[in-house]
């Protein structure tokens, strides 16, 4: 354990970051879950709603800096393929 005052409040800092970090990318899982889950029932219409709720958290995480541009890029072409049916 820390005695320095400033590293346990780094401590403190860094496990907020940590929810914080886990709350987007979980949110982003979720996310793929639904649209996968749209792509099997076949319903075009939720396919399409469930793509563009999981683009926009793929892109807050990004902006966050939850997840790192080039991982979103790639599951953005992921949530694409998932959704186009192929």
């Amino acid at each position: 354990m820390a005695n320095i005052a400033s590293q346990k409040k780094r401590i403190l800092r860094t496990e907020r970051e940590r929810d914080e970090n886990r709350r987007f990318t979980g949110a982003v899982k979720t996310q793929f879950r639904r649209l996968e889950e749209a792509a099997d029932s076949g319903d075009a219409d939720k396919v399409a709603a469930e793509h563009r709720t999981l683009i926009s958290r793929i892109d807050k995480a990004v902006q966050k800096g939850a997840l790192h541009a080039n991982t979103g890029a790639r599951k953005k072409a992921r949530a694409a393929r998932i959704a186009s049916g192929s």
